[in-house]
């Protein structure tokens, strides 16, 4: 099934607050080591791609802890934009997501 093919989700194809909160913990200490590594790295020429690199890592950390905020208010795993449920397939590859396949894309 397609990320972006709505469908019906029960209780069981809902991710638990246990399991989402462990897949963003999982997150978040997988970007904070990516990190270290890039300030453990030397200097040189990549500089500037190391620069861009680090920003984007912590674009994502921020999303992280967008989507704690999200899972304590009881909005995670609805889409920002139209109010559906993001379907469970794409809350396991990205746990951070506040949008839907298809609202993602128009937005893009």
């Amino acid at each position: 099934m397609s990320l972006d093919t709505p469908r019906t989700e029960t209780s069981a194809e809902r991710l638990t607050a246990h399991e989402a909160r462990q897949r963003l913990e999982h997150e978040r200490a997988s970007r904070l080591t990516q990190l270290r590594a890039i300030g453990e790295a030397g200097t040189g020429a990549e500089e500037q791609s190391m620069s861009a690199h680090k920003d984007t890592i912590r674009r994502v950390l921020a999303e992280v802890d967008a989507a704690f905020v999200r899972l304590q208010d009881g909005s995670y795993g609805i889409c920002r934009s139209c109010s559906k449920p993001i379907p469970v397939e794409r809350l396991e590859i990205l746990p951070y997501t506040s949008f839907c396949v298809p609202c993602q894309r128009s937005a893009a």
